[in-house]
């Protein structure tokens, strides 16, 4: 039995269903049968995508992405801000040129406290601590512009341990 407190979080990103791959890889699909929640940073496409996830996890946390039609901007807002396990993270896909995005995210949330900031957008890989908040981009599960499709799995347990799966 886990202890109180404690929370494992499957992360994606960049999903592109069903411009990328038809479906979400069965290695990713595999990992989050093991979490406690799944947070998806945009970039769905397909609503199908996120019924795949929740095949594996009944708590899903999303938000729209710059390419997602009207039925998955229904459905999810462009900013999401949450509490996991005494953890605040702030989720939000991203826009414009990914060299700004850091930027973007951090006036976007300078208001929210923020432990972890989770997006995507670039498709690129980031775990990385600025000014004391957690920058966290699982790259894309289905897509390998940085050289190999991935995502991420946090961790908190009174610290915050998070990793990049290349798949």
């Amino acid at each position: 039995m886990k202890e109180r407190g404690w929370v494992r979080i499957g992360v994606i990103s960049d999903t592109h269903i069903p411009d990328k791959c038809e479906h979400i890889p069965a290695a990713v699909l595999e990992a989050f049968k093991h979490v406690d929640m799944i947070i998806h940073a945009g970039d769905i496409l397909s609503l199908k995508a996120i019924d795949e996830l929740k095949s594996v996890c009944a708590r899903i946390v999303a938000v729209a992405g710059n390419m997602d039609g009207a039925d998955v901007v229904k459905k999810y807002p462009a900013k999401q801000v949450l509490d996991a396990s005494g953890v605040k993270i702030g989720l939000m896909h991203g826009s414009g040129a990914p060299v700004n995005l850091v930027d973007l995210l951090k006036n976007t949330f300078k208001k929210d406290n923020c432990d972890i900031i989770i997006f995507g957008h670039s498709h690129n890989p980031m775990n990385e601590k600025i000014g004391g908040i957690l920058f966290f981009n699982p790259g894309s599960a289905t897509d390998s512009l940085s050289g190999c499709a991935s995502y991420g799995i946090i961790e908190i347990n009174g610290g915050i341990n998070a990793s990049i799966i290349k798949i």
